[in-house]
């Protein structure tokens, strides 16, 4: 807690103070290519902004497109040697993220980098179009299905280049508040057990066992790719706008915890990109330092069987 307050630096040297452009300064990214999804907004267009300035080609997935090009013209109006380009992902629509991978294969483009950044949060209870709890359908499965889609083209550009791939997926520090049982796999997406916060927790749950699991397959299997989980920080943006009075309260009381965006981006770019983290892998970092997760977080038998469940949502999906 002291070192989230005062800044101070951690074992990486970098702190909850240090900013995406700090923790990037003097890497050369020209030899990437990376994806990050919800880069069209919030921690999401700083984290593509930036490596965008260390000169990595960035694919921003977004579900709005108007936003997303707005994006693409604010990195180029300050950096106009920017490699950016857009494409159209609903991570909440299973299909959408099949065409959004078979598009980006047809392009025949490396892939060095997937940072799973979107995500909404507090949300009141609904569907996705798949009949899946739109929390979980956009925060965990739609991520998990994407990086599976992806998961070859990584392999591919790893293997051709000598460069160890990364996947980098944000999780939360409310990883540690899910229901009990931390998957409700049988009432996922059942609305009289629903509560927004505790959904909230199981879907950044969800994150970091996914991570977990894919980081031990690709081991198991000598694959160069890392898979690591991040909790970007407490910062207001877009994704606190189901959030309410409760939020602003707690805000007012909290003020000194807070990040502004450049700092909720750091983490992200740190595991992304920083030469120190090569071959570190199914790990969680907060304020740019390895951190202890939840113990359920941990727990390999829950993440085989999410993996599981995953799946079965996602073909049963598929086949609807």
């Amino acid at each position: 807690m002291l070192k989230l307050i005062t800044g101070r630096p951690g074992p990486s040297g970098f702190g909850s103070a240090s900013t995406a452009e700090q923790i990037t300064d003097g890497i050369d990214g020209s030899n990437l290519t990376a994806i990050v999804t919800g880069g069209a907004s919030g921690i999401g267009l700083e984290t593509a902004r930036v490596l965008a300035l260390r000169n990595v080609h960035v694919i921003i997935a977004a579900r709005n497109m108007e936003a997303a090009n707005e994006a693409k013209q604010q990195i180029l109006k300050d950096n106009n040697a920017a490699r950016v380009d857009v494409e159209k992902l609903d991570l909440s629509s299973i299909r959408t993220v099949k065409a959004f991978a078979d598009k980006l294969k047809a392009l025949n483009l490396p892939l060095n980098i997937l940072i799973n950044n979107a995500g909404i949060m507090f949300c009141p209870f609904q569907l996705s179009e798949d009949g899946i709890e739109t929390q979980f359908a956009t925060n965990h499965i739609g991520h998990f299905y994407l990086t599976n889609l992806l998961i070859d083209k990584m392999k591919e550009t790893s293997k051709a280049t000598g460069i160890q791939g990364r996947i980098v997926n944000l999780s939360s520090i409310l990883h540690q508040y899910p229901y009990k049982e931390g998957i409700q796999f049988h009432k996922i997406s059942d609305k009289s057990s629903y509560q927004e916060r505790l959904a909230y927790g199981q879907s950044k749950l969800a994150n970091l066992l996914h991570s977990n699991e894919l980081s031990r397959r690709l081991q198991e299997e000598g694959a160069n790719i890392t898979v690591n989980s991040v909790h970007p920080g407490l910062i207001m943006t877009n994704l606190m706008r189901h959030s309410g009075l409760s939020m602003r309260i707690f805000r007012a009381f909290t003020c000194f915890m807070w990040k502004n965006v450049p700092q909720g981006a750091a983490t992200t770019c740190y595991v992304a990109l920083h030469p120190s983290l090569k071959g570190v892998t199914g790990k969680y970092f907060v304020d740019c330092n390895e951190h202890e997760p939840s113990k359920l977080a941990q727990d390999e038998a829950l993440a085989r069987n999410l993996w599981d469940v995953s799946n079965n949502l996602i073909n049963a999906a598929l086949k609807s």
